[in-house]
């Protein structure tokens, strides 16, 4: 029996409850390929399943496998599988877990062929942030050439996909960051960054924005504080806090949870391919630093996307 590595919880808690453990290598099933995984990335929300925090409306099945984000090269290939050979490289969003690993098995449908122009390693960062970063811009936001729209977290993974697709189409993009991440944040595009340690966003703008794009947990006040630099008629989108405004607001308004979609996750491949899309990596850690990620990353000292290599 052939073994591997993986990175995993048997139980809720902290980052000590993940733990390195040899598993055997799986077998693909009907519809599935096996997958060599050359990196996965690491998703602020996995600390929160890791937590238990997630059990309501995201039940898993200890013990579990970490990782969502998967990029690597097709080892396998079950019956009925189809669209691929081995030996492609492949990315693809798992809802059900695994990437946290030597191998993994995915459902051919849920894959796409990863970008040719980067390292197949660096494409592990599209995924989960870009699907929520293009249907937030896109399908939600409707955000088009000369909207102004207020990113209100982007130095984030998220939030780095979703300043450079909305300049892409040709938005002004005015960008929430603090310090450590300002000069990524102007790098993707962003046309004025506001340090949110410094002042309070609100006061920082020179006039309303068409659309609000919030990637960060809010308090209550803090939300409501948000809520009137959106003009009548504007939107807000949020993949975090949900923002209620007030009825009278004229402000649309919706909490975001993306879906997985392979045609979207194919077009962001392709602007990756086109050099309309960066990928920005802030390190690579090894599967064995997986809980200091996690720890790192709840103490606020990650930003932007964290590669985990096996």
């Amino acid at each position: 029996m052939t073994m591997m590595k993986t990175a995993r919880i048997h139980g809720f808690g902290d980052a000590c409850v993940i733990r390195y453990d040899d598993v055997p290598r799986p077998r693909p099933g009907p519809g599935e390929v096996l997958i060599r995984v050359a990196a996965g990335s690491f998703n602020p929300t996995e600390a929160a399943l890791r937590a238990g925090l997630l059990q309501s409306f995201f039940p898993v099945d200890l013990p579990y496998v970490l990782g969502w984000d998967v990029a690597g090269t097709v080892a396998e290939i079950g019956a009925g599988a189809k669209g691929f050979a081995v030996g492609d490289r492949v990315i693809g969003r798992l809802d059900g877990g695994g990437a946290a690993a030597e191998y993994v098995r995915a459902p051919a449908a849920v894959l796409t062929a990863a970008p040719k122009s980067i390292p197949l390693a660096h494409a592990a960062a599209l995924p989960v942030a870009g699907l929520t970063a293009w249907q937030a811009v896109f399908e939600h936001g409707r955000v088009a050439r000369g909207r102004r729209v207020l990113v209100n977290g982007a130095g984030g993974g998220v939030g780095g996909f979703v300043t450079q697709l909305a300049k892409h189409v040709g938005a002004e993009v005015i960008a929430t960051a603090g310090p450590r991440s300002t000069e990524a944040v102007l790098r993707q595009g962003a046309d004025h960054v506001v340090d949110y340690t410094a002042r309070s966003v609100s006061a920082a703008l020179d006039g309303p924005v068409d659309i609000l794009l919030n990637l960060v947990p809010l308090s209550p006040q803090d939300a409501a504080a948000l809520t009137p630099v959106v003009r009548r008629g504007g939107r807000i989108v949020s993949i975090a806090t949900p923002i209620e405004p007030p009825a009278d607001a004229g402000v649309s308004a919706v909490h975001l949870v993306a879906r997985n979609d392979v045609a979207d996750l194919g077009a962001l491949v392709d602007l990756v391919d086109a050099g309309a899309v960066r990928i920005d990596i802030s390190s690579s850690r090894p599967l064995s630093d997986l809980a200091e990620v996690h720890r790192l990353s709840q103490a606020g000292r990650t930003r932007g996307k964290v590669l985990i290599i096996p």
